[in-house]
Parts: C-alpha cells; sequence; structure tokens
C-alpha cells in the first residue's frame, strides 16, 4: 500500500482555532483537558477536573500526537486478491469494503447459521458505541457470538462484587476518599505508574499521616512510597487475605455488630479461614507473620480504612474467589458502606467500567441486565422494537470465543472494534493461529494493528478528540467525551460504521450514527436496571461534572456513595463467601524454574497500538524489559540490557534485561504492551477463572536464557524453536489460512537510545553539597562511539527546591533545578557530543535535613 499521508483535517474553524473541554483517551482516571484545535497540531492543557485536578501522566500529555501521525490509517484497506491474506492490503473505497464484509456475513450465516458471525469489541469504545456494538450484534446479526477485551480486564473484580453486593461499580465511592482513608491497602495494583494523577489523593492522605500497604511481587513506585510493602509470591493473594481474616478473628478485631446487622454467611468463611494461621500463610505467601499482623491491626484500627483491588490480583484462574478474600476481609471489619471507608477495585481501561455495562458482554445486556433474565429480555426487546425470542441467549467468553475461530460451531467472521487481541490475548501465538483459520476478518481501528494486519478488510477509524459520546470512569461518573475536532476527510467513527453496515444487512431502521440519540435509547434500555442511567443526560453530565450511576430519575442526584443504608442484593445483606487458595495452574519445575508475571509500564499502554507510536514516549520506553532480581541475572551470567530469552510452554520471547532488586529472586516480570518477538502474551496461560473466564495471564512456569549482549533491536526468537499452537479439529472439508507472518518494513535506525532514569530517595546535605544518587546514573560513553544528551525530566517529592547536576568526567556540566514538589522538562538538543570513553554522572542536591524522592530521567542518544 502507498505510504500514508499526513491528515488534513477539516476541523478549521472559521476564524481559528476553537479550545474544547474533554477527557484523556487512555486510563479509567478520564482525566480532564482542554483541546484546543483549527491550527495544527492539535494542543491540549490539563483542566481541574475532579479525578485529576490539574495534573496528567506522560501519555495524556502526548496524546495529541497521534492525530496526525503519518501511519494514521485514512482510507479503507482491502486485499489486493480477495480472500488471499497473503497478499497485500490496498486502499479501497468505503461502499466497496463495507460490501464485502455484509457478503461476509450473509454468506457465513447462510452457511453455518447465525451464530458462525461474532463481535469482538473493546474497553476504550464509548457507551454510546459499546451498546450499539451489542445491539448490533443481537439485532441486526442475531449472534451470541459477542464480548470484549474487558473480560481479560475487569470479569473477575466484577463476578466478585455482583456476587457479595449485588451490584458491579468498580470503586463504590469517589477517588477523593483515598485522601481522606486513614489506611488503604492496595492489593495488585500501581498507579504510580498506571494512572500517575491519581498519586496525589494518596500523596494527601501520606501528608496528614495515614498509613498504605501495597502487596505486589515488586517493589514498584508506588510500593516505594507504602508504609509497608508486602511482598508476596505471584498467585498467593487469596491466600494472604484468607490469613488477614484468621488474624482479625483470633485477635477479636471482626465488627460483630456490622456482621450481623449487614451481611450473610461468615460462619462459613470463619470456619474456612481457619486453616490459614499465620505461619502457614508466610510460607505460602512469602509475607512475614509481623506484616500480616500489622496490616490487620492498622486496617482495624482505623477510623477509616479502604481495601483495593486490581489486576495483579484478579488476573488468575481464581481471581473471581482473590476478589472475594478480600472483600470477606472488608466485610469482617465493617468497612464496605461505612463513611470514608470500604472494598474496590482499580478499573484499568478507559471506559472499562461503561464498556461492561451496556451489553458487549457474551451474557450482558444494557444496564448490567443478565441476558439469560426472561424480564430483563422483556424489557430490552421492547426499547428495540423486537420479538424478546429473537434474542439470543449467552455466548461464549472472549477466550473461548477466540480459541473456537474458524471450527464447526465456532465463529467463521469475526468484526473486531477497537481491540488488538494478536497482542492482548493470553496465548496469543494460539489466538493469531485462529485468526487465520477465519473465513474473513474484519478490523476497525485508527493504525494497522497486529490484529488488522491479518484482517481480510481494515476499517479506518476515528479517534477519541474527533467523536462525541460517553464514557464511565472508575469512580462510577459517567463523563462527556465532546469532540474537539473533525476527523480526516473519509475517516468515520464506530456509530457510523455500525448504522451503515447494519443498514447494509436489512436493520438500518434501528440504528442511529448521532451519539446523543444512541444514548437517549441507552437510558431507556438502562431503566430499572443494575447500571441504571435513566436519569443521565448531555446537559446533567455538563452541569454537573459528570453524574454518578445509578441515577433513575431526572430528580435523582446521582450516587456517589453506594451501600450507605444497604446492599443491592434482594435482602439488602452483603454475602460473605468461603474461598479456598488454589496452587497456580503452572508450577516451576526443572524445565520452567521461575515464576512469570506481566504487567504495565508507565509510558505504555495496553497492546501499544497507540502509545509504541507516539515519539515522546518511545524514547522513554522503546523496547520491552524483562525484570529480573539481580541474584538470578547473576547465576544466569546475565548483565543490565542483556538480551533475554523468556520460554514458557506456549512460547519464547526476548526482552532486554532490566536487572533490579525490586522483583523477587524467584519471579521474572514482562510488561505485555508489545507484539511479535517481545509479545509478552506469547507465553501467559490461557487457564480460565470458572467464574468469570478471565484468563490466568499473571502467573505461569517460566525458563530465562541469555542470547547475547546489549543490542538496539531485539532479534526474534528462531521460528523453529517455538513450540506449536495447539491444533484446532477442523472439519474435513474446511482448510485452515495461514496467518500473514510478513515482517514490518522499517527502515533501522544506527542509534541506540540510553537512559538514565529511576526513582530514588534522597537526604540534604546542603544545597552547595551536591552527590551522586545512585550507582545507576553513572553512564560510560563505550570506545568508537560518541553520545549526546536529549533532555532531563524531574520531579521532587519534597517540600524544598533541590536540583539535579549533569556531571562529565568529574565536572558540572549542567544542573537542573527543580521546584518543591514539582517538576522538569529541560531539551537537551544544543549540549556538546560525548566522545567515547566519557563518564557522565547525575548528582543531588537538597536543602540539609531534608527527606523525600526524586524522579530522575536523562536521555542520551549513543551512535
Amino acid at each position: 500500500m502507498p505510504a500514508a499521508a499526513v491528515p488534513d483535517s477539516a476541523a478549521r474553524s472559521v476564524g481559528g482555532t476553537r479550545t474544547t473541554d474533554t477527557h484523556c483517551p487512555y486510563c479509567s482516571l478520564q482525566c480532564g483537558m482542554a483541546v484546543t484545535a483549527g491550527d495544527r497540531p492539535a494542543t491540549l492543557v490539563p483542566l481541574d477536573f475532579p479525578t485529576n485536578r490539574g495534573g496528567l501522566c506522560s501519555k495524556g500529555w502526548s496524546s495529541t500526537e497521534l492525530l496526525d501521525h503519518p501511519e494514521r490509517l485514512l482510507r479503507p484497506l482491502v486485499r489486493a486478491v480477495p480472500g488471499d491474506r497473503t497478499s497485500p492490503l490496498v486502499e479501497s473505497t468505503w461502499d466497496a469494503a463495507l460490501d464485502l464484509v455484509a457478503a461476509a456475513i450473509r454468506r457465513t450465516q447462510a452457511r453455518h447459521g447465525r451464530d458462525a458471525v461474532g463481535c469482538f469489541g473493546g474497553g476504550s469504545l464509548t457507551n454510546e458505541q459499546a451498546y450499539q456494538f451489542g445491539k448490533f450484534a443481537r439485532v441486526a446479526l442475531r449472534t451470541s457470538a459477542v464480548d470484549y477485551n474487558g473480560r481479560f480486564c475487569m470479569s473477575s473484580a466484577a463476578g466478585a462484587a455482583t456476587r457479595a453486593f449485588g451490584i458491579d461499580r468498580g470503586m463504590p465511592f469517589p477517588l477523593s476518599d483515598l485522601a481522606a482513608a486513614d489506611v488503604v491497602v492496595l492489593v495488585g495494583s500501581n498507579p504510580a505508574d498506571t494512572m500517575p494523577p491519581a498519586m496525589q489523593w494518596f500523596d494527601e492522605g501520606r501528608a496528614r499521616g495515614a498509613q498504605h500497604v501495597v502487596v505486589d511481587p515488586r517493589r514498584t513506585a508506588t510500593a516505594r512510597n507504602a508504609a509497608l510493602h508486602l511482598q508476596l509470591l505471584p498467585g498467593a493473594d487469596l491466600a494472604l487475605a484468607n490469613g488477614l481474616l484468621h488474624i482479625a478473628i483470633a485477635e477479636g478485631l471482626v465488627d460483630e455488630q456490622y456482621v450481623a446487622d449487614r451481611t450473610t454467611g461468615f460462619d462459613e468463611a470463619k470456619a474456612g479461614v481457619a486453616a490459614y494461621w499465620p505461619d502457614r500463610v508466610e510460607r505460602l505467601t512469602g509475607v512475614p507473620v509481623a506484616d500480616q499482623r500489622r496490616t490487620v491491626f492498622a486496617l482495624a484500627r482505623a477510623e477509616k480504612a479502604i481495601v483495593l483491588t486490581a489486576r495483579g490480583a484478579e488476573q488468575h484462574r481464581s481471581g473471581t474467589d482473590t476478589a472475594q478474600a478480600w472483600i470477606n476481609l472488608a466485610l469482617a471489619l465493617g468497612l464496605p458502606g461505612r463513611p470514608g471507608s470500604g472494598w474496590g477495585t482499580v478499573t484499568g481501561q478507559g471506559n472499562g467500567q461503561g464498556g461492561r455495562e451496556h451489553g458487549q458482554k457474551a451474557d450482558q445486556l444494557p444496564g448490567y441486565r443478565s441476558l439469560a433474565d426472561p424480564a430483563a429480555r422483556a424489557h430490552v426487546a421492547a426499547v428495540w422494537g423486537i420479538d424478546p425470542d429473537d434474542l439470543p441467549m449467552p455466548g461464549r467468553s472472549a477466550f473461548e470465543l477466540l480459541d473456537r475461530l474458524g471450527t464447526d460451531g465456532g465463529v467463521r467472521t469475526l468484526l473486531v472494534l477497537a481491540s488488538n487481541v494478536a497482542v492482548s490475548a493470553p496465548d496469543a501465538r494460539r489466538v493469531i493461529s485462529r485468526l487465520g483459520d477465519l473465513d474473513f476478518l474484519a478490523v476497525s481501528d485508527f493504525f494497522l494493528s497486529e490484529t488488522a494486519e491479518l484482517a481480510d478488510v481494515v476499517l479506518p477509524s476515528a479517534m477519541w478528540a474527533e467523536e462525541d459520546g460517553t464514557m464511565t470512569n472508575l469512580e462510577g461518573r459517567v463523563i462527556r467525551r465532546r469532540r474537539a475536532l473533525a476527523p480526516p476527510d473519509g475517516v468515520h467513527d464506530d456509530l457510523w460504521l455500525l448504522a451503515d453496515l447494519a443498514a447494509r444487512l436489512g436493520a438500518g431502521d434501528r440504528f442511529s450514527a448521532d451519539p446523543e440519540t444512541v444514548f437517549e435509547e441507552l437510558r431507556r434500555a438502562s431503566a430499572g436496571g443494575t447500571a441504571d442511567y435513566a436519569g443521565i443526560s448531555y446537559e446533567r453530565i455538563d452541569a454537573e461534572d459528570g453524574v454518578f450511576w445509578p441515577c433513575p430519575s431526572t430528580d435523582h442526584p446521582g450516587t456517589p456513595r453506594l451501600f450507605a443504608d444497604r446492599f443491592a442484593t434482594p435482602d439488602g445483606r452483603a454475602r460473605f463467601l468461603r474461598v479456598e487458595h488454589v496452587e497456580a495452574h503452572e508450577k516451576p519445575d526443572a524445565q520452567y524454574p521461575y515464576v512469570l508475571t506481566t504487567g504495565r509500564v508507565m509510558a505504555q499502554y495496553q497492546s501499544g497500538t497507540q502509545t509504541r507510536r507516539t515519539r515522546s514516549l518511545a524514547m522513554v520506553a522503546p523496547t520491552a524489559r524483562a525484570e529480573l532480581h539481580p541474584d538470578l541475572a547473576r547465576s544466569l551470567g546475565i548483565g543490565p540490557d542483556d538480551v533475554v530469552e523468556l520460554a514458557t510452554r506456549r512460547g519464547r520471547a526476548r526482552f532486554h534485561a532490566h536487572v533490579t532488586d525490586a522483583i523477587r529472586p524467584d519471579v521474572v516480570f514482562a510488561p505485555f504492551h508489545w507484539g511479535g518477538a517481545s509479545s509478552a502474551n506469547a507465553l501467559t496461560d490461557p487457564a480460565l477463572d470458572p467464574t468469570s473466564r478471565m484468563p490466568a495471564f499473571k502467573v505461569c512456569a517460566v525458563a530465562v536464557t541469555r542470547v547475547g549482549g546489549p543490542e538496539e533491536r531485539i532479534p526474534p526468537p528462531a521460528a523453529a524453536g517455538q513450540p506449536r499452537p495447539v491444533p484446532h479439529r477442523l472439519p474435513a472439508t474446511t482448510q485452515p489460512l495461514a496467518p500473514n507472518r510478513t515482517a514490518p518494513r522499517s527502515t533501522r535506525v544506527k542509534s541506540t537510545p540510553r537512559f538514565l532514569q529511576g526513582v530514588f530517595p534522597i537526604t540534604g546535605e546542603g544545597l552547595t553539597k551536591p552527590g551522586p544518587l545512585d550507582p545507576a546514573l553513572r553512564y560510560t560513553v563505550p570506545t568508537g562511539k560518541a553520545a549526546q544528551a536529549l533532555y532531563f525530566r524531574g520531579g521532587n517529592s519534597t517540600g524544598e527546591l533541590a536540583y539535579v547536576l549533569l556531571v562529565r568526567d568529574g565536572e558540572p556540566m549542567r544542573w537542573f533545578p527543580i521546584a518543591a514538589k514539582g517538576d522538569v522538562h529541560v531539551p537537551l538538543r544544543v549540549v556538546e557530543d560525548l566522545p567515547g570513553g566519557t563518564v557522565v554522572e547525575l548528582h543531588a542536591a537538597a536543602p540539609e535535613g531534608v527527606t523525600g524522592e526524586l524522579v530522575v530521567d536523562l536521555g542520551l542518544v549513543e551512535v
């Protein structure tokens, strides 16, 4: 296909620019920002919105970079030879591309039945798009085969909350409650990297003396700031929660009156934790008995206490039960519903909350209604103007849907919106193989993602700043995504796509491309449901900085805090459930002797389709880096930045080594934002939670091998050495199509980025006495090379001015003042070249006696 041109947006308004208040496209904080468009490129500034209060992370600051990216898709793409995915993708027209999609749908359903066509959505779709995608599947296609990538993210926490409280709203209280809590226990969450603006609430709490406890196998940036870090073995979170409840019962710390008045099932849960005595829990988890006791007593004695779980605890084959175990602890201590206290879960994706409420999950209808409930089916069918009997029954969950692609009884034509399953799904090579088995694949995206590269038809989509709609953030606050500029000519949003495609399938009269019209229908469809949006309108959202659901009527104030008087169960009581620790599906053995866990890094997001293309973020995190403890690295002969190969029973992938004592010696951490040679999800275990159908992303057995020294580009593992994906048993008449394995075209860059970066404690000895912060902040330019400093970024957690000094061969070269509680970003493009042999160091100084932390990031390029 020809090189893409830079989009010439139609957003130029007569008379110059315009500024629009909207929200960041990334995580579930949905930080407020004002986007100014008209002149190119668009620019932004943060807003004083309740979740971010004027803060943004590096992803938010860089979000407008992608609107004019040269790789942006501007025209539909189809295969040069229809049906041959080894032929190149070439530009086409919308009519021709959508005719191909509609013809494939009709052909597939005529041959194989309605459920042979499937839909796979994403947690970044607006509420309107998620609602319309679920409706499209059930009305235009009448298929049960629909699910979304939130099944990989929030399903275990959602299952536990629904079971215990009768409702799933990730955080049943406003984010601001974190600042007022005396104790916060964070389980498997690292907001300092994944949602940095939220840390101001934690900082505010610590400033008034709050204690924070972080449960994580890694000493993350969040854990470093906590009063206590419980560095447990991955997969042991449930055992730890049961052990803490055991201590609470043994020490008489249970809120007996609360348990009697507001809960059921305590006696069974109590009997279940009797076997989790502290010494046994220490052996299961690695958490010392003293730290277990300290955590329980802190929670029990606090006036206001909060327990938050996240993916580290939930992405396991027992993730629902793990979340339940922490809910049991919170209930025993009387936290849920108490002012300023409770249990919650930290939603990940931008619309991870709203995306799971309105119908793109396999078992749900809008308003969080059950698709198997006759009353729910009747209500939604009446809104949609169809017979309830025409609605399909619940379908298969995300991985089960993907794992049956191309099989007899499975999906044969798949439409994917806002998801990159070739990178994000577990056992990703197996999923890529399954995508190749499809008769037809259509993908809507704004870049040619790894999934889109495998498609028969690729449809260009509008981006976040080019569309209207609503999102629901981690607090359950429904907010407005406002269009700040028009999409490039010929690019449409997904509401238009679904409405147009429905019209081609004979159901156009039931679908609209106007977001407010769709939202008004969503309000009616959700009315009376668990997630009731009936009283929320665009006007109210604009006037109130968002509205918390449930909000059943226009005169209802919304519900910032749930459970004050009753829980959403039939009897109004929360439910304890007895849950038991189970071993990981894969335990280390002689062949795979270590534990692999996966997660996020600050400068990347989800499958990396956007952030890996963002130049400023790629400078910070240009390659995937696997974390290994120094003891493990030493035993395997691995040094910093060496290329290492991680191998599991499903595949092999390669990473640069990051040697750090922030991780346990028996655990390896790999980020999941990359595909190809560095695909962490080529390694992960697809074992599923029996309740939520969540895959076990967070733990499997792994082997580690040194491949070679530092290299700019990580070479892929040998194809011959890769395990073969588990094969399909295909019908005899059907031959699977081979996936497109053509390597992307790229230009080799003959330079190597180097970074001196990290978060480091500092104790000031006076502003006139700078000194080294850490040995990691020292770099020697290799002989025969030259280097150039590109930028410096710094942050200062102390209440006084500090500075960082750039030192060359022992002589001061440049100093960077960082204000109290402030940050600085300084481009360094005019700094002189540094020849081979030059030693560069970063020193720091602060007033005498001042303590705190400095965030340091010096970017260099080596040529």
